[in-house]
């Protein structure tokens, strides 16, 4: 069993329940931490024995342009696909960030975690 990380992927997106989050976007910040068997790839030096970070990435980009009023939304979005995808995975979390979110005071970031495991 082995771990990916793939950290600080930058996004400018469109999320959140005001009219104004809509229109003007924020920057967000997404972590995924990945499990799964790396056995094989551990030997093998092939990309198709591991999960591919480059496949992750996209994941998360793609899903990160579709607007949702809710990070937690978007966060099991992106772990919904990464499960249908990429089999290898056996257990993944995802955290989502808005940087300087509009919620009325001095807040650098609001984090949204989600855990899913393959059953």
């Amino acid at each position: 069993m082995g771990k990916i990380h793939v950290t600080n992927i930058r996004v400018y997106a469109y999320h959140g329940c005001l009219e104004e989050e809509a229109m003007i976007g924020s920057d967000y910040r997404v972590d995924l931490e990945i499990s799964a068997d790396l056995s094989a790839s551990a030997k093998s030096d092939n990309l198709e024995d591991t999960v591919d970070y480059v496949h992750l990435n996209h994941i998360v980009k793609e899903e990160m342009k579709v607007r949702s009023k809710l990070l937690e939304h978007v966060a099991q979005r992106i772990l919904d696909r990464i499960f249908l995808e990429l089999q290898l995975v056996t257990q993944a979390k995802v955290k989502v960030t808005k940087i300087n979110p509009p919620i009325g005071g001095d807040v650098q970031e609001v984090t949204v975690v989600l855990n899913k495991n393959r059953t």
